[in-house]
Formats: structure tokens, C-alpha cells, sequence
């Protein structure tokens, strides 16, 4: 039986290693979304801190200076956390794109092994076809050689 050899499998090996490397870009930029979320949340927290201040604050003793300051903490958390709404939004997008870059290159991939399949389902047939001729020479001649 003779080796099959897929002309192709460089096409193929190539579509393997863009879909690796797709794969890489994917979780690089899911981390990346991570991070932007986990900043956000941070955001957040820190917010809810100056807001309870601002509270005791007002409790304790009247004093300006320190809730003015208060206020403006606050003010600025929400300039901070609406920024960082903007900057999670394009991580998401950016994940978006990746995430149909790698669909098409993991359909591209799958395109190539199944042309490696139907080649090699091709091979078998033509290959159980010649087999099955020798099989006949071999019997017509051993059949030949007993009629002598």
C-alpha cells in the first residue's frame, strides 16, 4: 500500500498556526478586557468610599472645607468611572473583533481538513481499486497456471 500524501497539508499546517495565534490574540485581548473591567470596579469602590466619608462627614461636625473637598472627590471619581466606561466599551469591542477573527480562521482550518478527508477518502477508493486488480491479475494467473 502506498503512503497517501495531502499536496495540501501546508496550506493546512499554515491554517493550524494562524488559528494558534488567533487563539493568542483572543485571550490577550479578553485579559485586556478583564483588566479594564476589574480598573472599573475599582472605580466603583472607591467611589462608595468618598461617598460613606462624605456622610460620616456630615454627621460629625459641619466643617465646609471637608465636604466641598468631599464633593469634589466624588465629582471626579464619576469624570474617572465614566472614562473608564468608555475604555471597557472598546476593550468589548476589540474582544468582538477577535472573536470573529478566530471564528474564521477556526473555519477556515476545519474548510482544509475536510478537503484532507474527502482527498483521503479519494486515495482509499482508488487505492482499494488497485489492490483489487492485483488481486485479480494474481488470481487469474495462479488459475492460469493450474489449467497448464
Amino acid at each position: 500500500m502506498s503512503k497517501f500524501i495531502y499536496r495540501m497539508q501546508n496550506i493546512l499546517n499554515l491554517k493550524l498556526k494562524l488559528e494558534e495565534q488567533q487563539k493568542m490574540e483572543f485571550a490577550a485581548a479578553r485579559k485586556r478586557l478583564d483588566e479594564e473591567e476589574e480598573k472599573l470596579e475599582l472605580l466603583f469602590g472607591r467611589k462608595a468610599g468618598y461617598e460613606e466619608e462624605g456622610r460620616r462627614l456630615r454627621e460629625d461636625s459641619l466643617n465646609v472645607q471637608d465636604i466641598r473637598d468631599n464633593r469634589n472627590a466624588i465629582l471626579q471619581m464619576d469624570e474617572y468611572i465614566a472614562y473608564q466606561k468608555v475604555q471597557v466599551s472598546k476593550a468589548e469591542a476589540e474582544l468582538e473583533k477577535e472573536r470573529q477573527k478566530l471564528k474564521e480562521a477556526m473555519q477556515e482550518r476545519k474548510i482544509q481538513e475536510k478537503l484532507r478527508e474527502n482527498a483521503f477518502q479519494i486515495f482509499m477508493k482508488e487505492e482499494n481499486a488497485r489492490e483489487g486488480k492485483e488481486v485479480d491479475e494474481l488470481v487469474s494467473y495462479t488459475y492460469g497456471q493450474k489449467r497448464r
